[in-house]
């Protein structure tokens, strides 16, 4: 986590320097992962208590990320929080956001990177933690310059699980 506050600090700075076009810049999503499989298989030993997400739950989330973007909008870096809800076990989320929008058309395509930390509260005693990768494809619909509303999909891996988000987002 220290690394990816380093990056975003770096970055920052580096565009501030070189007076690159530069603004504030959030979204907030709401979305549903639908399980798929697990990353990993597990041979029971003393104290397992079964897989962090032991019943192939889907899950439904909320997240916010805050940032810059710069190069005339097409790229936004941020960090973001989120909201995990697999099916009654509850979970945050903490993470680097990327995203990237290749064209100034009023649709075009998103390319989005999600790095970071996801904890949920299982069967666990203080629940479990594991890294949190994402990698989304999808179309945003820019409103006017400053708002845009998207719908991505993509891959979602975290919790020894293999999870494809569908999200419905919506950048100012």
């Amino acid at each position: 986590m220290r690394h990816l506050v380093t990056i975003f600090v770096l970055m920052l700075y580096s565009t501030l320097m070189t007076k690159a076009q530069t603004s504030y810049s959030g979204k907030i999503e709401v979305g549903y992962q639908h399980y798929l499989f697990r990353t990993l298989t597990v041979e029971p030993g003393h104290g397992w208590k079964g897989y962090n997400l032991d019943k192939e739950q889907n899950a439904y989330n909320i997240t916010t990320s805050q940032g810059i973007t710069f190069a005339t909008r097409k790229l936004f870096a941020g960090i973001g929080i989120g909201y995990h809800n697999f099916k009654g076990t509850d979970g945050i989320s903490i993470f680097g956001d990327f995203e990237y929008l290749p064209l100034k058309n009023k649709i075009t395509p998103i390319l989005n990177l999600r790095l970071g930390y996801n904890h949920i509260w299982n069967q666990y005693e203080g629940g479990t933690g594991t890294m949190l990768t994402e990698l989304g494809l999808g179309l945003n619909y820019k409103i006017n310059e400053n708002f845009g509303i998207y719908l991505k999909s993509g891959i979602f891996i975290s919790q020894q699980a293999f999870l494809i988000p569908i999200t419905l987002g919506f950048r100012f």
